[in-house]
């Protein structure tokens, strides 16, 4: 437990943080999944939708620090590379 009065409020802090961070990354893996899942069932049309919607939610996620830009680069490159070969 935190015992000086900066650490209380580091403590809040990282608590908040984690919190907003949960739901960023919720928002991110389901944007990434929505595109995988259609892939998967074949619907070319619906995966490039898709795919246009979750561009923007990667980019958000890198901006803010929730994933690295590389990373971010990796899921959009990958998605994209499978979108095509359908």
């Amino acid at each position: 437990m935190a015992n000086s009065a900066q650490a209380r409020k580091r403590a809040r802090q990282s608590e908040k943080s984690r919190q907003l961070n949960a739901g960023q990354r919720a928002t991110f893996r389901t944007a990434v999944k929505k595109v995988v899942y259609a892939i998967d069932a074949g619907e070319k049309d619906k995966a490039e939708a898709l795919y246009k919607d979750a561009v923007p939610v990667i980019d958000r996620a890198t901006g803010k620090g929730l994933i690295s830009a590389n990373k971010g680069a990796r899921h959009k490159s990958r998605l994209n590379t499978r979108i095509r070969a359908l």
